[in-house]
This record gives structure tokens, sequence and C-alpha cells, in this order.
């Protein structure tokens, strides 16, 4: 037929096979292809049964979402299904790897679907700011119930072979060669008879839907969804699948598909899928990696444990180093707790967990470093101390080894230049806690080598995290943007905001949490120990800090928290300090709006990444905006502060800071250059690589 799709003709059973590298995306260049084949058996007298099934590591995993926004090309997917459910001999979805959004409403247009026994199958369109807009809402309820189908459409997360068949969204699962056992129960099927009843005809997944269990259920995750438009609109969907006859509901999905892929939240989350893809691209893509069979990490604190635990769980055995056997008994027992508590939620099997501790070899002697290919140390936040630690890895550390620092802030380029090794020096920017945390910020010094830097940026796929390369500067990208953020924080306190109307401004704007309740989380005496490094002061946060309020863990911090409580309450007694503070500084409170509030905090946090972007300190914009999604809750519908910045009007944000600027001189509202082009052409165009 065409390079992208084949037939073959097995004793009467048509296998038709998709190939379009590297995930068989539902491109044009498939689609026409895949609907002439299709027409063609659907009339072919010789034909009793038809086939679909995939070439290469996978199944269908979705459509092209490059095509998303553009005029549709014809046949859409929802032409080739529909045509599908003409066919009055059976057809049959043969699943391997992922069946995804379009790939499984594809395979909902089939009669029947057997998968491979690894098979993952799942509609992840509301990831994208969208919701199933194949028939997905409308066919899944009617195999697996309208409560099921709700929790896999609004999580977007995708169910194994097992839980499908039971689920009534697979008939069959196989182990072995799948097209085979795919073709032999086509032909089963045929020579039993039929007729055959397509999905849409169905309604023993519907059933007696309780509408008011639905109805709290869909209630629940919405709350969840913290304002995103995507995830309600999937459950009034599927809602639609039980209200409404077939094609009733299936327009309707179609109305809030056409209005969802033309909003900016669509369009940010998008934005920052391809952001991923592009930030884990390094100039020379034939670079070779290093080997990496055995990781050493240096201290089994809260950071170093998360990190030793991230590259176990990525299945790397991991020699975990302490300066005493009670420190790192106390390290490794944290960690089987980790997993203990991950076993009795469900989430990791015995056996798992078994495997992963297994992983681990504890050690006090450095020697014991020797065997590592990659050895990161996540020691206190001290240039001395760090020092003190390359100096002994340089010793003992095997050539070619890459020697990572998990520092937050200091200066990458100058404990490399202490060691005779400064080609295998980097940073490994881990997040608290780091074996659940996505973002990892990998920081290049001047002289790290190429291949040093490729090889991370692959370990860290291969580990789960999404990665970011970006230059050495204070607090790299993402802690040099959030002390912006945060510099005016104290300022609006002082000048009449309280920590709880500061926090709402921002949990309105889409974050998981206020930066008052944030340090609480934290603990405020961190952000105390580091501005006394500094020399810096805070005035209400460090008056907090000495009368021993450091947030949650001692119950008292900008808010009070009752025993076990994970939220806080206002606290007269620090709106008090405040007054008094702004009572010797001679400032009168007044009203503050939320309007402004972000001005004076979220401006700031993208000027600050316009700097960073002048300086190459990050190679793209939307790395920025990978940072900050990932690490730090900016809202996902906002595509990160750069992309918002588009959508908030670079200019209106110019002409504020400029406001700003001109009334307190503080040089955090000093309008970055590359802003100001910002404003003037709509691009960052100025991005260059790093």
């Amino acid at each position: 037929m065409s390079n992208s799709v084949s037939v073959v003709n097995d004793n009467g059973v048509a296998i038709v096979t998709i190939d379009n590298p590297p995930v068989n995306a539902l491109s044009f260049h498939v689609r026409e292809p895949l609907m002439q084949a299709l027409v063609d058996l659907r009339d072919d007298a010789s034909v009793t049964a038809i086939v679909i099934a995939c070439a290469g590591r996978t199944f269908v995993a979705g459509a092209d979402i490059t095509e998303f926004g553009k005029p549709v090309q014809q046949p859409d997917l929802r032409a080739i299904v529909a045509m599908l459910e003409t066919i009055a001999k059976p057809t049959v979805a043969a699943i391997h790897g992922t069946a995804l959004g379009g790939g499984l409403e594809l395979a909902l247009g089939c009669h029947f679907r057997v998968a491979d026994i690894d098979a993952k199958l799942g509609l992840p369109e509301v990831k994208l700011g969208l919701l199933p807009g194949g028939g997905g809402t409308v066919r899944l309820p009617r195999l697996v119930g309208a409560v099921k189908a709700l929790k896999m459409i609004v999580s977007g997360s995708p169910v194994g072979a097992d839980e499908a068949h039971e689920a009534g969204l697979v008939d069959a699962v196989f182990e072995g060669d799948l097209v085979t056992h795919a073709t032999n129960f086509a032909g089963e099927i045929a020579r039993k008879g039929g007729p055959f009843t397509p999905v849409r005809d169905r309604n023993d997944g519907l059933g007696e839907t309780d509408l008011a269990a639905f109805d709290a259920e869909a209630a629940e995750l919405a709350k969840k969804a913290r304002g995103l438009e995507a995830p309600v609109a999937c459950a009034q969907a599927v809602r639609n699948a039980v209200t409404l006859p077939f094609d009733e509901a299936l327009a309707a999905e179609r109305a809030l598909f056409v209005k969802l892929v033309a909003s900016d939240q669509s369009r940010a989350q998008r934005h920052l899928f391809f952001a991923e893809r592009e930030a884990a691209k390094l100039p020379g893509k034939d670079t070779p990696k290093r080997r990496i069979t055995r990781v050493g990490v240096i201290g089994a604190g809260t950071m170093g444990g998360g990190i030793a635990m991230a590259f176990a769980n990525g299945g790397f055995p991991v020699t975990l180093l302490e300066t005493s056997v009670e420190a790192l008994q106390r390290g490794l027992g944290m960690i089987e707790k980790n997993y203990a508590v991950s076993v009795s939620r469900g989430s990791l099997a015995e056996d798992a967990k078994r495997q992963r501790l297994a992983q681990f070899k504890g050690s006090t002697d450095y020697a014991d470093l020797a065997e590592c290919d990659l050895i990161i140390e996540a020691v206190f936040e001290d240039m001395a101390v760090k020092k003190e630690v390359f100096g002994k890895l340089d010793a003992i550390a095997k050539p070619g080894a890459i020697l990572a620092t998990n520092t937050s802030y200091l200066d990458i380029n100058e404990i490399a230049g202490s060691i005779s090794r400064p080609q295998d020096v980097l940073g490994l920017h881990f997040f608290s806690p780091a074996n659940v945390m996505k973002l990892l910020e990998i920081v290049r010094a001047d002289k790290t080598a190429p291949d040093a830097l490729a090889t991370v940026v692959d370990l860290a796929r291969r580990i789960g995290k999404v990665a970011v390369v970006v230059g050495v500067c204070h607090g790299f990208v993402g802690n040099r943007m959030l002390a912006a953020r945060g510099s005016e924080s104290e300022a609006l306190l002082l000048e009449g905001a309280t920590p709880s109307q500061i926090d709402k401004a921002f949990t309105d704007f889409g974050w998981p949490m206020g930066p008052f309740q944030m340090g609480d989380l934290a603990g405020l005496d961190i952000g105390w120990r580091n501005r006394k490094a500094r020399g810096l002061t805070a005035v209400i946060a460090d008056t907090l800090c000495e009368q021993g309020r450091f947030g949650q863990k001692t119950g008292r911090g900008f808010y009070l928290y009752e025993a076990g409580a994970r939220a806080g309450v206002p606290d007269p007694e620090v709106e008090a300090l405040i007054r008094e503070k702004a009572a010797e500084r001679g400032i009168v409170p007044r009203a503050i709006s939320a309007d402004e509030i972000i001005e004076r905090t979220l401006y700031p946090l993208v000027n600050e990444g316009a700097k960073i972007l002048e300086e190459k300190i990050a190679a793209r914009a939307s790395d920025i905006d990978v940072v900050w999604a990932n690490g730090y809750g900016f809202p996902i519908g906002k595509g990160g502060p750069m992309f918002w910045a588009g959508l908030e009007g670079a200019s209106r944000i110019v002409e504020r800071l400029d406001h700003w600027h001109q009334r307190t001189g503080k040089q955090v509202f000093e309008v970055a250059p590359l802003l100001r082009q910002m404003a003037e052409t709509g691009s960052w165009e100025s991005d260059a690589t790093a």
C-alpha cells in the first residue's frame, strides 16, 4: 500500500501493519493509506477478518500533535473510526507497547482488542490541555463504565493490559508473538460468525450509571485540577456519553475539543510538552557517552538519600557514603522506611522494594567510591566543605569518572578549578524530595567535557527526570529567579499585605501554594541559614526564626499549625510583628491588591528570566519554562513564566516594571533589554545556545 501502511493476507485474515517510527503517530501520511486499505478490505470477499497491528516498539501512541491547530487533512481519525464501524467482518486491534490517545481511539473503532501482557492503554490528552477528540470519551464508557472511564480520561494515566482486560477494554491478553495470537483470535471469531457489534452500539458498560455518584467523583477530580479547563471538559464529555444519544455525545465531544485546542491553557501545555523534549537536546547529538554502571552518593541525609533512591529506582547499583556508621544507618533506615510507605500505599510491590534495597551498598570509606562511574556529593552547602570532598574524590575516583555536586547556589567553576580534572566536574541540582521531583538542573561548568554532559543528560532520562542544561551563576536558573520573585515579599508585608493575602494571590493564579506556605513547609531556618551565610537579612522572617518559629516542624512559622495539621491558620502574633516592624520604619499600611502582588513578584520573575537568557545561562526561553513548571509549581496551564509573559503581554509587564522601578529605585524592577525587545517583537528571538 505505502511505506507507512502494508497489508498481508494470512488465510483470509488481513493483517494491516502501520509503520511510522518512532511511535506510529497517526499523521496524514498514515491516515490516508490506512483508510484506503480498510475500505478495500471491507469490500474484499476473500477477507474474513481484519487485524490492525503496528511495526516497531509500540502500537499507535497518539495523534500527530504538530497538526493541532492547523486545518485538518481528510481523512481524519474520526472518519477512519466511523468507517471501521461499517465493516461487517470482525476487526481486531493487536496492541503492544502503548496504545495512547488516538491510538486507543483507533482500537476502540475495532470490534475487539487484544494486547501483549506488557502493553499499556490510555487517553492522556488532558495532559496537553485537551480531551480525546476521536470519540474516546463516548466509546470508552461503553466498555468500562462511566466512572472507570472518567478516572482514566481525567487522570490521563494509562492502565496495564491485565487491568484493561479485567475492566472490559481488552478482550484477551497474550504472551509471545502478538500478531500470530491476534491472527488466530480473529480467525476463530470469524469462524464462529457474527453479527459483530461496534463499540458505539454497546451499552453494557454504561448500564444503570449512578449519576449522583458520577457527579461526586467528577467534582472531586475537578477540585484537584486547580483551575485547569481540560479535566472539567473531560468529565462533561464522559457524562454526555451517559445522558445523550451516541451521535449527540460525539458531536458534543468535538465541540469541546475544538474549544480546548484554541485555548491559552492547551497552547501552554502543548508548549511545555515540546519544551521538555527540546530541553534534552544538546548540540553534537553524536557525542559519545561514558559508561555508567555504578553510582556513588556522598551524604545519606534527606537530599543524598533521595538522590540515591532515584538511581536505585532506575536500576543502578549505588554506593552510599557517610562520615559515620550511625549517620549511614540512619540514612539507610530512612530509605527503607520510604520504600515501606510506598508498599503500604500499594504503589510498590514488596518484591520490588527488596530488589531496590539490594542495590544499596553503604560505606564510610572513600576508597569504596573508586569503583563508581558517577559520584554525586550532597553534603553541606559550604564551599570549603565541597572543596574538601572533591579533593578526596580527585585522589580516589577512577579516570573518566564524572564528579557531580548537588549544590543549589555555589560556583561550580570554583569547585572544578580546585582539582586536577575539571573536565569531569558538573552540577546535578536535584530538587527535594529527589526520588519524587522530576526536575534536574544539569549545570555545565566552563571546562565540563561534552561527553560528560551528554552522559548525564541521557542518564537523567533513564532515571525518569526532566533535564535542563544550564550555565553557572548564583542559584543557576530556578533559585536565581526564585530570589527575584521573593525580593518584594517582605516589602509587601510591611506596606500592608498579610501572608495569607499574598498566598491567596498565588493560589488564585494557579500555584499549588503561596510563598509563605511554602516557606513554612520547607522550614524557615533553611532560608535563614542561607541569608546569614551571604550576609543578608529579612526582617520578618529572621525575627520569626530568632523566636524558634521555623514553620510546620515547630508548629509555628508565618502561620500557626495545630498538632499534626498540614494547613496553617493566620497568626495574630505574626500580623502584630509585621505592623510593629512597619511602624519602626515609618511605613503607614495601605490596601494592597492582588494585581499589585502579582506585579511585584511574578513580573520580576519574568524579568530575571530575560536577564538569564541575555547572559546565556539558559539556552532557550522554553528551558526556563520547563524548570519552573517541573521544579517550582508554576501553573502548567500558563506554560511557564516566559510563555506566560506572552499571554500577559510583555508590554504591560515592561510598563509596570518601569512604574515600580521609578517609584522604588530597586534593581529588581530594572527592565532587562531582552524583555523590552520581547515587548516590541513578541518573541525571545535572542535565544541562543548556552
